[in-house]
Parts: C-alpha cells; structure tokens; sequence
C-alpha cells in the first residue's frame, strides 16, 4: 500500500533522529511487535517500561509510514460526536469512550514529559466550530451533554468567536485539555528512551513474510529467513492491516494537509494558538507549530489510489491555503512550504479497533483508526499489556473487532 504522496514536513523538521539496525539473526523473546509507527512505538515503550523483553520491527525506517503524515492534533473529542455514541452504543459505554480519551491524552503528555528528547508536544484548547446555523441546535446539545458528564467545555457565541478571531461562525465548543505534537519527533524520542533506556530491541528494514502458529508460542519469519520466537505479538501496522486481514468496520480514504512557511504574526491573530475544526463532514481543520507555522489538513475523499492523489495534490493544497486565509486574512502569505496526501482510515462505527482477534491466536492488534488515531494507540497502552498477561482487559469490549452491527450515527 502506498500510503503517502507529496511531501509531509515532520521529517524535514524533526532536528533529533536516530537510525536502527537491520535484523540479521534468529531472535527470541516474550512480545514481538509488528511496525514501528505511533502505535508501535507507544506499546513498545509500554511493554519494555514494565520489564517485558519486547523486539520491534518495521519493514520500513521509524516513523516513515503514516506516522509522517500525521498532523499532530491530540484530542479527547472525536470525529463522531459523544451523542452520536450514545445512540450507537448506549450511554455508559460513549461516556466510558470519551473518558478514555481524555485519559489518553493525560498519558500522552506525561510520556512525553518523562522522554530523554522532547516532541514538542503543548497543551491547547479546541475550537470547535458549527459551520452552519442548522448545526447550532445539535452542537449546543452536544456541548450539554459534555458538560453534564465534567468534560472542560466552554460555550462560545457568535459575538465571543468575532471578538478573538476576527472571523464570522455561528457558535463553538470550546473545549480544555488538549495537545498538540510534532508525531514524527515523538515516535523518535520514544524509540530513543525505549532501546536507551529500557533495552527494546529495534530493527528497521526488517519485513515479516509469514508466520507459524504452535501451541505456546509463535514464530514469525523475516524475508531474509531470520526467524523471530515470540510468546506474544502485537501488530502495530496502521492502514496496512487490511492487506494482511479485512476488517468490515475499516473504512480507506485519502487526505489532505499542509505545512506553512513561518508566518508573522500569529500571536495576535490566533488567541492561544487554539486547534479550530468544525462540524462539517469531512471536516477541515487547522493548528500551529512552535516555530510559527499553521498545519492545516482535510478535503477527504474516497479513493486510495495513489495518482489520484497526487493529481489533486497542487489544487488542494491551494484550496487549503485560502481557507486559512479567509479565516485569517491579516495573516500574509499564507504558503505552503510542505503538502502532502495520504491514506486515511476510519471506522463505520466511529471507535477503534483494538485487541484480541479471533482468528489470530496469541495476538493483538492496535487499528486506531479516525481523526484521534494517535489518542486511541495511547488507549492501548493500557489495554494490550494486561490482554498479553491475563487476556482480560474491562474497557476492551468496547473496541472488540466483530461488533454486531454498524449502526449509522444520527
């Protein structure tokens, strides 16, 4: 699967980089994990912290698969609106959901507070925006429904929106207790800490062609014949999951984002460089970096083709640069100096997929597929670990991977 075109930024400004070693001998050990991405590195820094022999591996280099796509917008509400989970999957479960993720990001930042090089990982607030006045209704619900459950939510009319922006919108959510991050620095940084510190066993460029199944361990081999003994294996492999199963729930689609060249400024146009998204579907949304840049992403669509991709690439990224001028037209030039396009995987029922799969003995994998791909991987940590020891996690149901039905979101 190819999974990206153009030219994410992440790389070129990600200052500290390690590179790994190739496997090239037969291993064993307690947990192998599968991809060395965002969800590769958070469970491998998990597993190794708690003094588990875990070896990584990754047919690529660290970080250069989706991971380098990623725009680094960590955030405890989700694509699908907490009362749409309600209705998908009863009460107690959505707000259990949500929780969950406002955990994660907690996690996250003290991860990241505890690595031997830091991520550029801020807290910030969110903005979330009704793109039209028929929203207002069901986000002024939303935002309730939010508040009644002690989520750090703020209601902001179109008056308050004009006065810090500038801009004209209807009504927002403005929600507390989110983070952004540069992604490819932070699955560096915990690399570093995880083989530095820790001891994990990491190769890049090490490709897994096939595996063998026994009573009490597995073995999965490389395409150079090197053969890996493990207890346990945890597949870390984002969207390329479904070319090694289908999952009915997983939905493949392509997106869109930029990185700016620095723009002057922002400090006095761009209140608490807060996140701003919006209600529309899909959405469009847009952050800033500390070095004075603003990361925009969205006009998703439904094809993973990759030349279809690349031809709307220079249009959309055009398209991407007026929206942020409109929005804030005392910002000039607003330019591009990275753009990209790339896979895009989500869910029909709007949760994650993570766990044991029936049909994959002494495994478990992490699909934290959606808008909060990285938030649902740090959900993980804390799911996976006790699978592998006990098979028993309680919050596990909730990302099992054959639900009964997908019902749509209202």
């Amino acid at each position: 699967m190819k999974l990206k075109s153009g030219t994410p930024g992440w790389p070129e400004l990600t200052a500290a980089t390690w590179s790994y070693p190739t496997l090239e001998q037969d291993l064993e050990c307690e947990v192998l994990v599968v991809g060395a991405g965002m969800s590769g590195a958070l469970i491998s820094h998990e597993l190794v912290s708690k003094g588990i022999h875990t070896v990584t591996v990754d047919k690529r280099q660290v970080g250069a698969g989706s991971t380098c796509a990623n725009t680094g917008l960590l955030q405890f509400c989700n694509d699908k609106p907490l009362r749409a989970c309600m209705h998908t999957f009863g009460r107690d479960n959505a707000v259990r959901f949500y929780t969950l993720c406002k955990q994660a990001v907690e996690k996250l930042s003290a991860i990241h507070d505890s690595l031997m090089t830091k991520a550029e990982l801020v807290p910030r607030s969110s903005l979330y925006l009704a793109s039209t006045l028929e929203d207002v209704k069901e986000h002024r619900e939303e935002y309730k429904l939010l508040q009644q459950h002690g989520f750090d939510v703020e209601w902001w009319d179109q008056a308050q929106i004009e006065t810090a922006f500038g801009f004209v919108k209807p009504a927002a959510i403005l929600t507390h207790g989110d983070a952004e991050v540069n992604p490819y620095a932070f699955v560096h940084a915990l690399f570093e800490t995880s083989t530095k510190r820790y001891g994990l066993q990491l190769y890049e460029h090490t490709r897994i062609e096939r595996r063998e199944d026994h009573d009490q361990h597995i073995v999965l081999i490389t395409d150079k014949g090197f053969r890996i003994k493990a207890s346990h294996v945890v597949y870390a492999m984002g969207y390329e999951t479904q070319e090694m199963k289908r999952d009915q729930n997983a939905v493949l689609e392509s997106s869109f984002a930029l990185v700016t060249k620095p723009v002057e400024g922002l400090e006095e146009a761009w209140p608490q460089r807060m996140f701003i998204w919006e209600t529309a579907r899909p959405y469009k949304y847009f952050r800033t970096t500390p070095d004075q840049r603003i990361v925009g992403g969205g006009f998703d669509f439904g094809s993973i083709i990759p030349e279809e991709r690349a031809r709307m690439l220079h249009h959309t990224t055009k398209r991407l640069e007026s929206e942020i001028a409109a929005l804030f037209p005392k910002l000039h030039p607003i330019e591009a100096e990275y753009s990209w396009s790339a896979v895009f995987g989500s869910t029909h029922d709007g949760y994650p997929m993570i766990g044991m799969h029936p049909k994959y003995p002494r495994s478990t994998f992490i699909e934290g597929y959606g808008g909060n791909g990285t938030v649902y991987c740090a959900i993980a940590t804390d799911i996976i670990p006790a699978l592998i020891k006990t098979g028993f996690h309680p919050d596990a149901h909730l990302f099992q991977f054959e639900r009964p039905h997908y019902p749509s979101s209202p």
